[in-house]
């Protein structure tokens, strides 16, 4: 048998345009991870968004994330903090008050994307968020993440939900 040799592996051919680049989805993933920690920041410390937004492009670097999201994620959820912590509280146990900051910023970032980002599907925002929970959060962080977030879809996305249990 006569074996062809042109599918081998060779290094010296050129790569294709695209390869190594990163995927929209895994750019808008870092970008969560760098938008839980600003708003991290921000509950925390209370600096102007803009002070933040510029402290992260610059201590970070945004060749793989998406800027654009970041920054949407950044000024979109203080900008609906209220909307967001109205609908968190019928799903939590406990008072927001009292929840783990880390854990709260990555439950109001999924809120704001399931109210503001409805190109999103709602188990791709849960996913998200359970990850971003296991990155950043406490431990056993992820499972009170899922557990808020699987109640909340329902009432943020009927529709979806509803479509999706068929």
């Amino acid at each position: 048998m006569i074996s062809d040799e042109s599918d081998r592996f060779n290094p010296r051919d050129p790569k294709p345009a695209d390869a190594g680049k990163p995927s929209k989805s895994a750019k808008r993933r870092e970008a969560r991870k760098l938008a839980t920690q600003a708003l991290y920041q921000w509950h925390m410390a209370q600096h102007s968004l803009n002070e933040i937004e510029a402290q992260f492009r610059v201590d970070n670097d945004f060749t793989d994330v998406d800027g654009a999201y970041f920054r949407e994620i950044l000024h979109g959820v203080p900008a609906i903090k209220s909307e967001i912590d109205k609908a968190l509280v019928p799903c939590m146990t406990i008072a927001l008050e009292e929840l783990d900051p880390v854990e709260l910023a990555v439950l109001r970032l999924s809120t704001w994307e399931f109210i503001k980002r409805v190109d999103v599907p709602y188990r791709v925002v849960i996913n998200e968020g359970v990850e971003l929970a296991k990155v950043f959060g406490a431990t056993d962080g992820h499972k009170f993440v899922n557990g808020v977030l699987d109640k909340l879809a329902p009432s943020l996305r009927e529709a979806e939900v509803k479509a999706n249990k068929r």
